[in-house]
């Protein structure tokens, strides 16, 4: 079922139209609400919860921009990118997402993304951030910028388009590793991730036995040397 809200407010046609996609309903909400404060600027249209919700949801409703969680349980916002830009490629992206990793801002920006903002944005800051993509410009959050343009520049620190040992690893086990890396427990993981400290640890001998390491120490280098801190 496609969530969706009427606005009957004033200066409709003016405001940006948002269309908000989170597998977090308790997040979405508070989205809404932090929007709130430039509803004479932007107007939430409506939501979705999965990439199939979404796809629907914004092939009905044409939203000026899509707010878009990068992972999510069935495909994530590169899915949701991949199978609405097909069919409606005027329609803007901007990535909203926990995770501040180089991997994810290219990967989500590769697929047609006009920006990429963090969840630790204010409500002020994600409206503007909003009515820029919509007008043309790409926003990022600041030190995300030097990501992307290490990612399109061909100098020596440029980020290399495919990795093989990365990709080996699932979206869960690049989770679960760049966590680590900076230094989370296992139990903080499994807060972070909610999932239990079991499926943590699980995730963990995974990676272990991918990468061919042997302990803590070693995985957090090769995520650092990999840009996943």
């Amino acid at each position: 079922m496609v969530a969706e809200t009427v606005d009957t407010g004033r200066d409709e046609a003016t405001r940006v139209g948002v269309y908000v996609v989170d597998d977090h309903a308790l997040f979405r909400t508070g989205v809404r609400a932090e929007l709130g404060v430039a509803e004479d600027r932007v107007r939430v249209v409506g939501e979705a919860g999965s990439v199939a919700e979404a796809v629907a949801g914004i092939a009905h409703l044409r939203p000026d921009v899509v707010l878009l969680d990068v992972h999510m349980p069935d495909g994530g916002g590169v899915e949701v990118l991949r199978r609405v830009r097909q069919q409606h490629p005027e329609v803007v992206f901007l990535a909203l997402s926990v995770s501040d990793a180089a991997e994810d801002v290219i990967t989500v920006i590769r697929a047609g993304a006009r920006g990429y903002v963090t969840k630790t944005i204010s409500g002020r800051e994600l409206a503007d951030a909003i009515c820029r993509v919509a007008g043309g410009d790409a926003v990022f959050s600041p030190r995300l910028a030097g990501f992307v343009l290490d990612a399109f520049s061909e100098g020596p620190n440029s980020t290399p388009v495919g990795d093989p040992e990365l990709d080996q690893l699932t979206r869960r086990e690049r989770d679960v590793l760049r966590l680590l890396a900076r230094g989370y427990s296992y139990r903080e993981i499994g807060s972070e991730l909610f999932i239990s400290v079991k499926t943590v640890e699980t995730h963990v001998s995974s990676v272990l036995r991918k990468t061919q390491l042997s302990n803590r120490y070693e995985l957090s280098k090769w995520a650092s040397d990999r840009r996943l801190v």
